[in-house]
């Protein structure tokens, strides 16, 4: 058994596959104790349509874990992004049971055999320049704002589930054109082709892994992205070559922040920022200077990462 040690280079790896799995409860446990027994964390989700997460460990670790998941009836062709991070990127290993690997809270959805097209990376810029194609970004208004592609529409929504509710209210404006729909790995985009799809649009598209494999592969000089890309985890967003981006997070309210915004008069390490600050009290901010104080006498003390950073 190959365990990881804070030596080893850390492999990131955000997977996805939509399938039936009827017993999907009964991979839990052992699913968890095969991470954990190598030194992988993160957060891994099962439902009846699927997996969906994202872990890091040791490279070997790693690809130990994905050819375990290949093996298990239905996952076989993972969608995989892989990227790196010079710091062990999760505090834990989680694997949970969930409704749906991606919450959308449109029953009947069968994205394993409704989905829209997929394009690839190579030839996303070509599909968006199109002039009858509307772009659509199907991420939250919070990872959107540090990164988007050009000319893409933000429906600016707080979460996965109001997407459908935008989509009903704009269907004027999809009608006669062609849907291109992308998100940070591909799975959130991929479910709502299958959710357009369903309502009668045929010319609907899908970044094939996401915005991550885009950033991977399409050189930076021929970039129509626009920005960094957020991710879920403590590098927080990534660039070109999935290099680590130099957004960072707001300790008090979990908003990432762009480097011209860390300046702002607003801003107070682990208290406060523009986003969050007219939402909070003092005694609110009080409170969070106090948690900063400790994670930053953790820091000092040798003891690592404080869980409240």
């Amino acid at each position: 058994m190959t365990l990881s040690t804070p030596t080893d280079p850390i492999r990131v790896a955000a997977l996805y596959r939509f399938a039936r799995l009827d017993a999907f409860d009964e991979l839990r446990a052992p699913l968890a104790a095969f991470c954990c027994g190598r030194g992988i964390k993160g957060t891994l989700l099962l439902a009846h349509e699927g997996i969906n997460g994202t872990v890091a460990g040791s490279e070997t670790a790693i690809a130990e874990l994905i050819d375990y998941l290949e093996a298990i009836e239905g996952l076989a062709g993972l969608e995989i992004k892989y990227s790196s991070a010079s710091d062990m990127p999760f505090h834990r290993m989680k694997v949970r049971l969930k409704r749906e690997i991606v919450t959308m809270g449109v029953g009947d959805l069968d994205p394993a055999t409704s989905a829209g097209t997929y394009v690839a990376p190579a030839d996303w810029n070509a599909l968006i320049s199109e002039p009858d194609t509307i772009v659509i970004d199907t991420r939250n208004a919070y990872e959107v704002s540090i990164g988007t592609f050009k000319g893409a529409v933000d429906p600016a929504t707080a979460s996965f589930r109001e997407f459908p509710a935008w989509v009903d209210a704009h269907r004027e404006v999809l009608e006669g054109r062609k849907v291109a729909m992308f998100c940070t790995g591909g799975i959130r985009c991929e479910k709502a082709t299958a959710y357009v799809k369903s309502l009668g649009f045929e010319d609907v598209f899908h970044l094939k892994g996401g915005i991550l494999k885009y950033l991977e592969e399409v050189p930076a000089e021929q970039t129509l992205w626009q920005g960094e890309c957020f991710v879920f985890d403590e590098r927080v967003s990534v660039s070109h070559g999935l290099a680590e981006g130099e957004a960072e997070l707001c300790r008090a309210c979990r908003h990432p922040l762009t480097p011209s915004e860390l300046t702002s008069p607003k801003f107070a390490a682990g208290v406060s920022c523009p986003h969050c600050f007219d939402a909070r009290s003092d005694e609110d901010r009080q409170r969070y200077a106090e948690r900063q104080r400790q994670v930053e006498l953790a820091q000092v003390r040798g003891r690592g990462r404080h869980i409240g950073s």
